[in-house]
């Protein structure tokens, strides 16, 4: 989708993909990758997301990419992180103790901002890119991370002409093609969501699984 959908989003305040609670597969599944405590995470169009200060309290610096400021103050705002903010070439950097957000075009981050990434969390970036723009998106995480980073990626499956996205349908011969040249991919777990999400329903969608995986950088 073009920066212009998200950000009308974000100001009409059409945040049904926001969720009020942590992510529930982050809970169940991140310790899966056995990560340091003191590891560097990175989290993808991260909107307001709660996960953020979940991952920051088990010990993690994180750094979060979102392309609205609107987000990004209402994130700090709500949950009362006292973020000093700076502006530094292309980005306005909101920064707390632990916590990095990035405010721009994640396209233009590169990895000389990061510093070594020993993970990323994608509960919602590669499933709000319609199927023209996943390849590009795999590929620049391919180069913002190195061998043996982890991703714990969280995707849906339904009829996708059912509903237009986003949400977009990824299913694992999609996750396979556009992460198995640089990734070993392991499916975690999958389940049947439809009765937890009746703003879908109301789009039309009559089936939908979550699917998470984890993704190891060769």
């Amino acid at each position: 989708m073009q920066p212009e959908f998200w950000q009308d989003r974000w100001r009409c305040g059409q945040i049904g993909f926001h969720q009020s609670a942590v992510e529930r597969n982050l809970i169940r599944h991140w310790p899966s990758l056995n990560l340091a405590s003191d590891s560097h995470v990175l989290v993808p169009l991260c909107g307001k997301s709660l996960d953020l200060l979940w991952l920051r309290d088990r010990g993690h610096t994180v750094a979060g990419v979102e392309l609205s400021a609107i987000a990004l103050e209402a994130f700090c705002m709500q949950n009362g992180v006292p973020a000093r903010r700076r502006t530094v070439d292309r980005f306005d950097i909101y920064e707390s103790q632990n916590l990095k957000l990035f405010c721009g075009d994640l396209f233009l981050l590169d990895s000389t901002w990061l510093g070594p990434v020993a993970a990323v969390y994608d509960r919602a970036a590669l499933i709000s890119w319609a199927e023209e723009s996943r390849a590009r998106y795999v590929e620049h995480m391919t180069e913002l991370t190195s061998p043996g980073t982890q991703t714990l990626l969280i995707t849906l499956e339904y009829r996708q002409a059912q509903m237009a996205g986003p949400p977009f349908s990824v299913d694992r011969e999609n996750v396979e093609r556009l992460y198995s040249r640089h990734h070993a991919i392991q499916e975690l777990g999958r389940q049947d969501i439809l009765a937890a999400e009746p703003r879908l329903r109301r789009r039309g969608i009559t089936a939908l699984i979550e699917v998470c995986y984890r993704l190891t950088r060769l």
